[in-house]
């Protein structure tokens, strides 16, 4: 697995908001997540700070028009049933991808229990990035 710190696509980062628990780097079509190893995600720590963030410097209110990919290259765990927080603050991605390798793709199972939409996974990043440049530039 490889930090997209450590990609061809870094120099493309329009945004990067670091955190004590991790990194986001925002793009022009999508956002990617890395969390550090041995992290408990969960709602109230994590993801309302983040959402913060990013849906402010995207100017976005619902989050309707993000690509999330949630880079997983440590080992930490989400709180999946936190998913139904994000709902109920009528929140919504427009695509949520999870890049893993296999033996740290159960916590995604999981997540797939309590998000609404499909979560696309992906073994490589480079795939992943360039799954969603494609199908945005085939919406747009």
């Amino acid at each position: 697995m490889i930090s997209i710190i450590d990609t061809e696509f870094y120099s493309q980062v329009l945004k990067e908001f670091n955190y004590s628990f991790g990194n986001i780097f925002i793009f022009d079509q999508f956002v990617v997540s890395e969390v550090k190893h041995g992290v408990n995600f969960t709602w109230d720590e994590h993801a309302k700070p983040v959402i913060a963030d990013v849906f402010g410097f995207l100017g976005s209110t619902n989050g309707g028009k993000i690509n999330f990919i949630s880079n997983r290259i440590n080992s930490y765990s989400v709180m999946a049933s936190d998913w139904v927080k994000f709902y109920n603050n009528k929140y919504f991605l427009k695509s949520y991808s999870v890049v893993s390798d296999k033996s740290r793709f159960s916590n995604a199972s999981i997540e797939k229990l309590f998000f609404k939409d499909d979560i696309k996974h992906f073994d490589d990043l480079s795939i992943a990035v360039n799954f969603i440049k494609t199908n945005t530039l085939a919406v747009a």
